[in-house]
């Protein structure tokens, strides 16, 4: 199974790319939001993608579908529990950045899902029932930059941890969220505590 790949442009179009690692063009489908980050990219251009892989007896060509962020994938495979949401639904839904999805999952506000493409009103109350309190972490996704890895000895090291390493913050920002969290909330023992503080804290 494919996880990752990581190799130069061949080919750019509105829903997939071309990808050749190694000699050999994979065709990888990307989600509007993914798609946009690649706007600045060109043929010859290097390009690494997380790749959620995809066949059934049903549908026995593979399919690839490409994410900048191992939590944008992770998320993705959330959104597939949803019943009658498939792969291909899913990606052609996409049309906004997980970030925004996930809040909109966590407020329960339907409104916004139902400007997703191909997500009507039902599909959208699935949605909400079937993920809201599952998403929060990926609410806190940005777009993926120089992403180094930090260290610290307390609570709030996981807490960082999934902030630059999962969801792509700076480690100067998450940590600014974490001291900010705390500042709010001294009281706070448990890491899973200080993310759920971090989550109000930047969705207030």
């Amino acid at each position: 199974m494919i996880g990752y790949l990581e190799g130069r442009l061949l080919k750019i179009e509105d829903e997939r790319i071309l990808l050749l690692v190694n000699q050999v063009g994979y065709e990888v489908m990307v989600p509007q939001f993914v798609r946009q980050t690649l706007d600045d990219k060109h043929v010859g251009d290097e390009v690494a993608l997380y790749i959620y892989y995809h066949v059934t007896e049903r549908q026995p060509k593979p399919v690839l579908i490409g994410f900048n962020l191992e939590a944008e994938k992770e998320f993705f495979q959330l959104f597939l529990s949803v019943e009658a949401i498939g792969p291909l639904k899913a990606v052609k839904a996409l049309d906004v950045s997980v970030r925004d999805i996930a809040n909109a999952i966590e407020l329960g506000d339907v409104a916004v899902l139902k400007q997703l493409k191909g997500i009507g009103a039902r599909t959208a109350q699935k949605i909400v029932a079937t993920l809201q309190g599952k998403v929060s972490k990926f609410a806190l996704i940005r777009k993926p930059e120089s992403v180094n890895r930090i260290e610290s000895k307390d609570i709030a090291a996981p807490v960082l941890e999934v902030l630059v390493n999962q969801l792509g913050h700076r480690p100067v920002d998450a940590k600014r969220m974490v001291a900010e969290a705390l500042a709010r909330n001294a009281a706070i023992a448990s890491a899973e505590a200080l993310f759920d503080e971090v989550y109000r804290g930047e969705n207030n």
